[in-house]
Order: C-alpha cells, then sequence, then structure tokens
C-alpha cells in the first residue's frame, strides 16, 4: 500500500513565462513611476503651501500627516508592484518574503494609521471623511488578513488578501480618473443643481470619488478573484 501524505499550501512554483511576457507588468509600472512622479514633490518640499489638499479648520499638523501618508503610500505602492510581480515573486523567494515585510510594515501599515487621521479630518465635507476612512479600515485589514494568512502558512489566503490590498493601494490612482469625469460632468450643472455653489460641487465631486473608487476596485478584484478558482490541496491516495 502506498500513501501519498496530503501537503501543505505551498508557495507557487517558478513561472515559466517570461516576465517580459507578463503584459501588465511594464504598464502598471509606468502609471506607478509617473504617478509618483506628479504626486510625492509637494510632499518632499516641506512646504505646506504646496499642500494639494487644503488644511481643515483646527487641524495645523494636516500637512505633515499628509506627508507621512503619501511618503510610506509611496513604499506601500512601489513595494507591492514587486511583490505581484509572479515572475519576481517566483524568482526571488527570499527577497519576496522581506519586501512583504516592507510593504506591511514600512507602508501599508503607517499609511493606513495616517490615512484614518487625515481622512477622518477631510476638509471636504462629512460624506467623504466617511468614505476615506472606510477605505483606510479595509485597505488595513485586507492587509492584515494577507500578512496573518502567510504567517499560518495558507499560500492561497494569502495571494487572495494581498491581491485585495494591492487594489486598495492602487485605487488612488483609479481616483485620479474619476475625479476628472465627475468635475466634467458635474460642473455644468454648477448654477442648477448645485445652486451655483462652488463648495457644493466641490464636495460632491470629492465624495464621489471618494466612494466610487475604492468601491470599482473591489468589484473588479472580486470578479478577478472569482474567475480565478484557490487551488485545492491534493488528495489522499492509497
Amino acid at each position: 500500500m502506498t500513501v501519498r501524505l496530503e501537503r501543505r499550501d505551498q508557495p507557487e512554483a517558478v513561472s515559466r513565462k517570461p516576465w517580459w511576457r507578463r503584459p501588465w507588468v511594464a504598464p502598471m509600472a509606468v502609471i506607478v513611476v509617473v504617478f509618483l512622479a506628479f504626486s510625492m514633490p509637494p510632499y518632499l518640499a516641506m512646504d505646506p503651501a504646496r499642500s494639494q489638499v487644503p488644511q481643515p479648520p483646527g487641524f495645523t499638523s494636516h500637512y505633515w500627516f499628509l506627508s507621512a501618508h503619501v511618503l510610506f503610500g509611496s513604499i506601500a505602492m512601489v513595494s507591492a508592484l514587486l511583490q505581484i510581480w509572479p515572475w519576481f515573486r517566483a524568482k526571488y523567494p527570499a527577497v519576496h518574503r522581506k519586501l512583504g515585510r516592507v510593504y506591511v510594515f514600512a507602508g501599508v501599515l503607517p499609511a493606513g494609521v495616517m490615512a484614518l487621521t487625515v481622512g477622518a479630518m477631510s476638509p471636504f465635507g462629512p460624506a467623504t471623511r466617511v468614505a476615506n476612512v472606510l477605505a483606510g479600515v479595509l485597505w488595513l485589514a485586507c492587509t492584515f488578513a494577507g500578512w496573518r494568512a502567510a504567517r499560518q502558512r495558507r499560500f492561497a489566503d494569502h495571494r487572495r488578501w494581498m491581491i485585495r490590498s494591492f487594489a486598495l493601494t492602487m485605487s488612488i490612482i483609479v481616483s485620479r480618473v474619476v475625479g476628472p469625469i465627475t468635475v466634467i460632468t458635474l460642473q455644468p450643472q454648477l448654477e442648477t443643481t448645485f445652486g451655483g455653489s462652488e463648495l457644493a460641487l466641490t464636495q460632491s465631486v470629492a465624495a464621489i470619488t471618494a466612494w466610487l473608487s475604492p468601491t470599482l476596485v473591489i468589484i473588479a478584484t472580486q470578479w478577478y478573484l472569482d474567475r480565478r478558482p484557490v487551488k485545492k490541496k491534493p488528495a489522499i491516495a492509497r
């Protein structure tokens, strides 16, 4: 009688597809680099006057919290890009594990905490505050679930949770597309729907962007995961 023992979840095998045949890797890297090149300078300058977000009344440290969020968020974006790259992940598993710690503890964790603070004090109204805080909580929760699954060697679950975390990390880029589209759509309604109030228009644009961007990302990510069934453990054969 021959018994083949059931194996625990293992990290994925080395991908046979060369890195240059992964069509999404290079475009995503270019998008991230371009996004960071335009987003980071106002906060690296350490000049509150260059902030792209107005300071809320009574929150004098807003710029510094926002700068810290941007800095740690940038670390999360760059490390996530490498983490999600199948060729790199399979070719350098030891580096993948170390970068995973960087992503969680030097990226998402501090950036997420700062996001909760900045989001809760957003100058763009209560609807935007709720959306920002909820998105921050989801980001931290998905990342923690992925990290915990890896610690427990549940690699299939780890991969799925980290894909969700990665998607939420990149949702800020999606917001840069949703925002202008919302402005173009609502601007003609300034004198009608918004009664000529620029403040009402601005808060509406911000709220729609803050809610729609992570929602679209979550829906698209779950659709992607549902199309890729979880690999089952090998059955016990006798």
